[in-house]
């Protein structure tokens, strides 16, 4: 690749990053809604609560936490499958308000450790006020990228992330991090956004759709090469469902403004775009 082509993705990455970080924010201070797209006007209140029950939460997680720290930002619930043990350090890639991280830190007791990682403000400023509200003593949330995390080599048992991943340009270097942190032999968990298939160009395109989970998303063989050849073996398939057919039932309106918006069609993204929920192991 040319030094030019080379400087295009770069911009086109930092702009994807930026744009992420703005979205995310406006969701943290509450000037707009966590769910399916970023002019979602239709999932708040008791509708963040039916996303959550939708993809697999309990209705006892949702009591579990501190208001607010539920979002609607999830595609799946690894924590149920990441299934922490007492004493053990978790970290929650991509921690939001601290949802799955205070389902974390209740399950590992006061001689385990929750971290979370986020690289929005808002967000990490929102998770450590809802963190004084819950009480608990063993969780954190600290502001970093995902692809350089704040985090000590082999420190960490268990890994989660909840439709997160598929939002960094670099997935790969993700999953380098991910091995780097974990002590060998640790877990990782996650739900997250991935496809099967091409998309129509335009939506490959579109900076909405991509800050929505779509347009980021990594071809299925690709993906799950790069965790692979990140150290990760012994990966499993947990969960695997359209994830256009699930918005679609639950937000029609958003899906629709996206398609007409990009030229898509129902057709060309049925069945491609993926929300899957996966467990691997570092070797």
């Amino acid at each position: 690749m040319s030094k030019d082509a080379v400087r295009a993705v770069d911009a086109k990455s930092a702009k994807i990053v930026e744009e992420v970080r703005a979205r995310y924010g406006r969701i943290a201070e509450g000037r707009e809604s966590g769910c399916c797209g970023p002019k979602a006007t239709t999932c708040c209140g008791s509708e963040e609560t039916s996303v959550a029950l939708g993809i697999g939460y309990d209705p006892a997680d949702l009591e579990a936490v501190p208001d607010g720290a539920n979002l609607g930002l999830g595609c799946g619930a690894p924590l149920a499958f990441l299934d922490p043990k007492p004493g053990e350090t978790v970290l929650d890639l991509g921690s939001g308000a601290g949802f799955d991280a205070f389902l974390a830190a209740r399950k590992v007791g006061p001689s385990g450790r929750v971290i979370g990682v986020d690289m929005t403000p808002a967000m990490v400023e929102r998770a450590r006020a809802n963190a004084v509200k819950s009480g608990l003593g063993n969780v954190e949330f600290l502001d970093g990228r995902l692809e350089a995390l704040p985090v000590e080599d082999a420190s960490v048992d268990a890994i989660t992330s909840n439709c997160v991943i598929n939002l960094v340009p670099d997935k790969a270097q993700v999953f380098r991090e991910a091995a780097r942190v974990l002590r060998p032999g640790g877990r990782l968990v996650v739900s997250d956004i991935i496809l099967d298939g091409r998309l129509p160009e335009a939506l490959e395109r579109d900076v909405l759709a991509y800050v929505g989970c779509i347009a980021g998303a990594m071809e299925r063989r690709a993906y799950f090469a790069a965790l692979e050849a990140a150290g990760f073996g012994a990966v499993a398939l947990l969960k695997d469902v359209d994830y256009v057919d699930a918005m679609l039932a639950a937000v029609p309106e958003e899906v629709e403004a996206l398609l007409a918006r990009t030229g898509a069609r129902e057709e060309d993204v049925r069945g491609k775009v993926r929300s899957v929920t996966y467990r691997a192991v570092r070797a």
